[in-house]
């Protein structure tokens, strides 16, 4: 018997909460966008009459202001966008324990076998319903029997809409949809088929798949049995979900950053939230990656360095990253943005508790994290600041700037 796969994703979700929140923009081009002043400027979402205008994601908000000199733009509230997608995860979850989140605003449901979801287009058009008048905002919902074609279908009919893609119609729906339409055909894959003739997913259907192998090894194999209608990968429960295998934060700058002391800050910032959450999941990192973004030419280039011993400790991360930062840019040259990223985590239950010289000092800094864990968590974000007021030893002495001073443990 064929699985019934719904995917639903919520439209537009973050301007369709913001007008849920704020009544008066409702029906009006609007989007949500980033802080011009700090240099976060683009469009993460547009309401469909900014679409209609040619308002896109990821668009400079100047740049959409061209496309639509009436566009509303309002700032990002993530707390409302979290809350409103919980709640129509409890909806779901009504019907499926089989329910996995894919980002914030999307999520697969398996209803194999599901009394009081019944037939798939009958539930998914409930599901529909319920999430616009229990929550006020509207999902597409696509049907099918794997996950692949499942996200196709919601992606086929926007807004509000129920789209099935069934066995006996599939080939005539997908195979003429372009590449770029099929999960996981990236732009760069997408360049690279269109030179070899190959532009819808017909045409990659139809490839030998030793010719998808030889382009793109496994990924071009599992794109061509994707298009082929193969895909028996399950819908997840909670407990199923994979650990995380990397954590990160990255930032763009108010200004360029032109030297160590410009940068240090902002590093700072990065590892304590990259330890706090590297603590919460119980994970330890061995590598750490920084990413560096040019101000003039906008490339992102990263580097690596594996750490002394797996780690979650804020001070250990910005040694490393302020080291790895200090030994591969050269200044004056500017950076606009950072990204701090903690990579080949291990989870384990127990700690190891050193015995070296030096351990009680790396022991007694371990507590010192979790003591502010456990203060921001009682009093909020801001209850404790790293500051600028202690020395940190162990960077390494032929880093381009003048001293390590005052990262933190400063104020609460």
């Amino acid at each position: 018997m064929d699985r019934v796969i719904l995917h639903s994703d919520i439209n537009a979700c973050y301007a369709s909460v913001e007008q849920l929140y704020n009544p008066r923009l409702r029906g009006k081009a609007m989007a949500v966008g980033g802080d011009v002043e700090r240099r976060h400027g683009i469009i993460l979402a547009k309401s469909q009459e900014a679409k209609l205008a040619g308002v896109k994601t990821g668009m400079a908000i100047w740049q959409a202001r061209q496309a639509c000199p009436e566009l509303i733009v309002v700032p990002p509230h993530f707390e409302r966008y979290l809350a409103c997608a919980r709640a129509v995860r409890r909806i779901y979850a009504d019907y499926t324990d089989r329910c996995e989140p894919f980002g914030l605003d999307e999520s697969w449901l398996d209803i194999t076998g599901c009394l009081r979801a019944g037939e798939g287009a009958r539930c998914a058009d409930e599901i529909r319903r319920r999430v616009k008048r229990e929550v006020g905002l509207t999902v597409s919902v696509g049907v099918s029997f794997n996950k692949v074609f499942a996200k196709l279908g919601s992606d086929y009919r926007k807004p509000d809409a129920v789209t099935e893609i069934s066995r006996a119609n599939w080939r005539d729906m997908v195979w003429p949809l372009p590449v770029g339409a099929l999960l996981y055909a990236g732009p760069s894959t997408q360049r690279r088929l269109a030179a070899m003739g190959v532009r819808t997913i017909g045409d990659l259907a139809a490839m030998p798949i030793e010719t998808a192998r030889s382009a793109f090894g496994a990924h071009g194999e599992l794109l061509h049995d994707y298009a082929n209608g193969l895909d028996g990968a399950k819908v997840l429960r909670e407990d199923e979900y994979p650990a995380a295998k990397s954590v990160g934060n990255g930032v763009t700058a108010p200004r360029d950053l032109r030297s160590m002391d410009d940068a240090i800050p902002v590093v700072t910032a990065l590892c304590d939230k990259v330890g706090a959450r590297l603590r919460r999941i119980g994970a330890r990192a061995q590598v750490l990656a920084v990413g560096l973004r040019d101000a003039d030419s906008l490339a992102w280039i990263s580097r690596r360095t594996p750490l002394e011993s797996p780690t979650d400790s804020t001070r250990a991360l910005i040694c490393a990253a302020s080291a790895v930062l200090g030994s591969s840019h050269r200044w004056p040259d500017p950076l606009r943005s950072l990204s701090v990223r903690a990579e080949a985590l291990l989870y384990s239950p127990h700690e190891q508790r050193g015995f070296f010289p030096g351990c009680e000092r790396e022991d007694a800094l371990r507590r010192l994290d979790r003591a502010i864990d456990s203060l921001r968590e009682r009093f909020g974000p801001d209850a404790v600041v790293l500051g600028r007021s202690r020395e940190i030893s162990g960077v390494r002495d032929a880093a381009p700037y003048s001293a390590l001073r005052g990262l933190p443990y400063g104020r609460a």
